[in-house]
């Protein structure tokens, strides 16, 4: 159960009872820890940071492949960034690990805000969490890629997360278009091969020979997350009472990320379906 403190006399029992608690804490920053079972029922550690002065959250976790997968929401950009550093196939020509970066619009109704998140504790820390909300899935075409030099102007967060991911950085075209309007400068973005109108291009899965281009498809779920604040109303002995936050709402959300890669050797994880 989740639920958050309060100063109203009501809700003392109720604040000693909840698992995890909205604390009024003082501070910038915060990391939480929170074990979560994954899809494959394998248990991780999620790492949630806020930084209520950049206005922005974190979340990472390490799959049960190795794969280590950071989230990071910028509200003062609205931009949202993916991560998959993923371990590569040593005897089958790959470096140590490939890094990918996926990055598009952030809605403000995705995730709680920095400064709610800042203020998350956890009572029982052993305590294995499963989202109360698993939502659909999600499809993202991204048909452009990023240069990365230029890309601060999205969000100051890419440099850093995505400068190991080099020339795999992608956005959607959509995406693209509405920082185009907002006056973000065209040379962040190059064009890649239609990745739905080409029917030259397969799907790397259908793809035999390494070397030829295709269309990649990644897949990514992040198994929990505040996605939503609750409100409780006090009783205060009036017909009205007032409201506070009281919790949060957990989700868990998957993305499949298509893009097109120049040669099947930089998308080995798509060879079955």
């Amino acid at each position: 159960m989740f639920a958050g403190c309060t100063s109203a006399p009501s809700v003392r029992t109720l604040a000693r009872l909840c698992a995890l608690v909205l604390m009024v804490a003082v501070g910038l920053g915060s990391e939480l820890r929170v074990r979560v079972r994954l899809s494959d029922g394998l248990v991780t550690e999620e790492i949630l940071e806020a930084d209520s002065e950049r206005d922005s959250i974190s979340l990472e976790f390490k799959q049960g492949d190795g794969t280590l997968i950071t989230f990071v929401a910028d509200f003062k950009q609205e931009v949202k960034i993916f991560r998959a550093l993923i371990l590569g196939e040593l005897e089958r020509g790959q470096n140590q690990y490939q890094a990918l970066c996926f990055i598009s619009r952030l809605s403000r109704n995705e995730i709680i805000p920095s400064e709610s998140m800042a203020r998350l504790r956890q009572k029982n820390p052993h305590v294995i969490r499963l989202a109360e909300e698993r939502k659909g899935l999600e499809q993202l075409t991204m048909g452009s890629a990023v240069n990365l030099s230029r890309a601060w102007q999205l969000s100051s967060h890419i440099h850093n997360m995505c400068s190991e991911a080099h020339e795999a950085i992608y956005t959607r075209e959509s995406d693209v278009k509405y920082w185009l309007q907002k006056g973000v400068d065209s040379s962040i973005f190059e064009v890649l091969p239609q990745t739905t109108e080409a029917p030259s291009f397969q799907a790397c899965h259908s793809t035999k020979d390494l070397w030829q281009p295709c269309l990649c498809t990644y897949g990514l779920r992040l198994e929990w997350y505040p996605c939503l604040l609750k409100y409780c109303r006090s009783r205060d002995g009036t017909a009205k009472g007032t409201t506070y936050k009281c919790g949060i709402r957990s989700c868990s959300k998957g993305y499949h990320f298509t893009y097109y890669v120049p040669q099947k050797q930089l998308c080995l994880w798509d060879e079955e379906t």
